[in-house]
């Protein structure tokens, strides 16, 4: 399940991105708010399956409630889930 939350938290994370660095410029400088629409639910789904997936890991890794709030705040920060993945999900994954 970490291959997959890491997989899921860079897909959020270019969401994110696409979301605020295209999909809105788009929607509000060029008068195009369809690609907004189609972006923002790719992210919403992605930003969903990122926080359950980190609950989930959370729990069957006795992470803590701490750990959990440094992800869920990740989701949230622009690049923050790049960061996760690369400072806690690689290293765990190459134990594994």
């Amino acid at each position: 399940m970490l291959k997959t939350f890491s997989i899921t938290a860079i897909l959020e994370g270019v969401s994110y991105l696409l979301l605020f660095g295209l999909g809105m410029p788009l929607k509000y400088l060029a008068d195009m708010p369809e690609p907004n629409i189609y972006i923002g639910y790719a992210h919403g789904f992605l930003f969903i399956a990122y926080v359950a997936l980190a609950a989930l890991l959370t729990l069957e890794r006795k992470w803590g409630f701490k750990m959990f709030a440094i992800l869920f705040i990740a989701s949230l920060l622009p690049f923050g889930t790049f960061y996760i993945d690369k400072k806690y999900l690689k290293p765990m994954l190459a134990v594994e």
